[in-house]
């Protein structure tokens, strides 16, 4: 296999963009990855799109990535289209990986786009809730609001993943003792990390008392603990080692990218961050004490907390000391969302596997501006969707340096 660098990364603002159609929203991303790269559209040899929810949001189906791109003036190349789940444009970006790596071609194009908002926001709820095995969405639900604190809603008033999210946050303060203020510990910081990021869809700081204080949504969360649903893309130009020499003097290179399923396993096994986390750092001849920065999958501010343990940033129950050292904080041990992650970035499901790598793209170059990490030579992002059986049905994780 080649090396492969990341030359150039673009994306929009995340955010409500009721007047922004797909092709739109696509057509900044690429135009921004592009520039960066220094490249033309003509360079592009190969191209993959991830997208989750165009089919049940917009009606697009089958032909998204070529709609979208032909639009913008890219046409008669190979064009892939990624769907899978959270996780559509972390695919979208180990297929246009593949290509370079195998030498099939030299220039790729990840792209992910994704519109969530709809003037009937159950329609947003319902395209959400069926990353699930659909057959068993109602024994999902049930079990949800039968174990304690969940509430009636799911699917409804919300989306069904938080139910799902916080009965795994319940065990875990169930097993480890972790309490609601820890959860609450990420959410303070991620936006924090948030107002430093022009793109994030929300710049809003919050003590820990005010995302304590914000409305409940299902125990343990409260909303500034939970992502929001939104709209938005980000791109991505990947090249060969030889071709991103003759276009950056600071490529960054591709170290692992790993896309894992879930699987039934007994209890104590490792789930699927973990073995996901293990064939990145075995691909990369790296181990969690060489990551200086990382993007994790914060649907709920449980959730980063608990793949930090997945990643092998901490031992298994200490994700909540981790968060209270201040380690993951800015200017800590190792910064964890400093794009201000799902919570405060936003989550445009299909678009967010591809904004983690833009931000990792920034970080290793040094062009983070106020959330710059000092000194980041390596980044790990984690990028995870769907839900089967009480895990994520599947996650990717990449690790990249310089």
């Amino acid at each position: 296999m080649r090396k492969v660098a990341v030359v150039g990364a673009g994306m929009t603002h995340f955010g409500k963009f009721l007047e922004r159609g797909l092709k739109d929203l696509a057509r900044e991303a690429v135009e921004g990855a592009l520039a960066t790269a220094g490249t033309a559209k003509s360079s592009l040899q190969v191209a993959v799109v991830g997208n989750a929810a165009a089919g049940l949001i917009t009606g697009q189906e089958m032909v998204r990535a070529e709609v979208m791109l032909r639009d913008m003036g890219i046409g008669g190349i190979p064009m892939l289209n990624a769907e899978n789940a959270c996780a559509s444009s972390s695919t979208a970006f180990q297929l246009a990986w593949l290509y370079v790596a195998s030498g099939m071609y030299d220039v790729a194009l990840a792209l992910g786009v994704e519109k969530l908002y709809h003037t009937d926001k159950q329609r947003s709820f319902d395209a959400i809730g069926s990353a699930v095995d659909v057959e068993l969405t109602d024994q999902m639900v049930a079990e949800a609001q039968a174990d304690q604190g969940g509430g009636a809603g799911a699917g409804s008033a919300r989306s069904l993943f938080m139910d799902l999210y916080a009965a795994i946050a319940r065990d875990h303060m169930r097993r480890y003792g972790t309490t609601k203020e820890q959860f609450a510990r990420v959410a303070v910081k991620n936006h924090f990390n948030g107002s430093l990021n022009p793109h994030a869809q929300y710049r809003e700081r919050y003590t820990l008392e005010e995302v304590l204080a914000s409305p409940p949504i299902t125990e343990p969360f409260t909303r500034l603990m939970c992502s929001p649903i939104g709209d938005g893309a980000a791109a991505v130009v990947l090249c060969s080692e030889e071709k991103a020499r003759q276009l950056t003097t600071k490529p960054v290179w591709v170290r692992a990218s790993v896309l894992t399923s879930g699987e039934d396993h007994s209890p104590g096994q490792p789930g699927i961050g973990e073995r996901s986390a293990a064939a990145a750092y075995a691909m990369a001849s790296l181990t969690p004490e060489d990551v200086d920065v990382a993007e994790v999958h914060d649907a709920t501010a449980s959730a980063e907390l608990i793949l930090c343990e997945e990643m092998g940033f901490c031992p298994p129950g200490e994700g909540g000391r981790l968060i209270d050292s201040g380690d993951t904080a800015l200017g800590g041990r190792l910064p964890v969302n400093p794009s201000g992650g799902l919570i405060s970035k936003g989550h445009p499901i299909g678009a967010t596997g591809a904004a983690q790598i833009y931000e990792a793209f920034l970080q290793l170059r040094g062009d983070a501006g106020e959330r710059q990490v000092a000194g980041a030579k390596v980044a790990l992002t984690e990028n995870s969707g769907g839900m089967m059986r009480g895990e994520n049905a599947v996650a990717s994780v990449h690790i990249l340096s310089l």
